[in-house]
């Protein structure tokens, strides 16, 4: 089963990177698969930490997958220090989990990262599940992928993810998803040899 998080990490300098990565547990471990090249792969390797933050506000998904400008999401990804592991941890999650490098499982295209709890946090509650979030990581993933995916199934998909966002969207919901929509409107302009932004 697969989680979607926010890994948080930090490099050698102490500059943090705010990346969403779907993680599996094993026992009580996190295991983190990175696709190399990856600045997370590599700040866990040199730092041997990382921070899980597990939110339900999807902007920080679709804002960090679509490189927003730092002032849009300057509230959305504000960050706090964590405890133990020198890491930063996104101050409006839900609760996070800082993290241990163990194990290394090295593959040439996608390195699993083992990872031990070391200290892990409730800031707030649950409000309950919600279909709009639900499509907005999955037109997320779809994004992420748009180089690998056909345009029909792109397409598709987001025509039927569109009936959640309808009935159930906040305005959270509403603004991720107009950030991913145009993202998928850019990558087919930019195919086509038009340039939009």
């Amino acid at each position: 089963m697969i989680f979607e998080t926010i890994i948080t990490s930090v490099n050698l300098a102490g500059k943090p990177n705010i990346t969403p990565f779907g993680i599996c547990y094993e026992n009580d471990n996190v295991i983190i698969s990175p696709y190399k090249p990856s600045t997370t792969l590599d700040n866990i390797l040199a730092t041997k930490c990382a921070v899980m933050n597990l939110t339900d506000d999807v902007r920080v998904f679709a804002g960090a997958l679509t490189k927003r400008k730092f002032g849009e999401l300057v509230l959305i990804k504000k960050t706090v220090h964590t405890n133990k592991n020198a890491g930063f941890r996104l101050a409006d999650c839900l609760a996070h989990a800082e993290l241990e490098l163990l194990v290394v499982r090295d593959d040439a295209v996608r390195p699993q990262l083992v990872m031990k709890k070391t200290t892990e946090d409730n800031h707030q509650s649950f409000a309950g599940f919600n279909r709009a979030q639900a499509a907005v990581i999955e037109l997320a993933v779809l994004v992420s992928r748009l180089h690998m995916l056909p345009r029909e199934k792109i397409e598709t998909e987001k025509q039927y993810l569109q009936i959640a966002m309808d009935k159930t969207a906040g305005e959270r919901e509403k603004q991720a998803w107009g950030w991913l929509i145009e993202a998928i409107e850019n990558f087919y302009a930019e195919q086509a040899g038009n340039h939009y932004t």
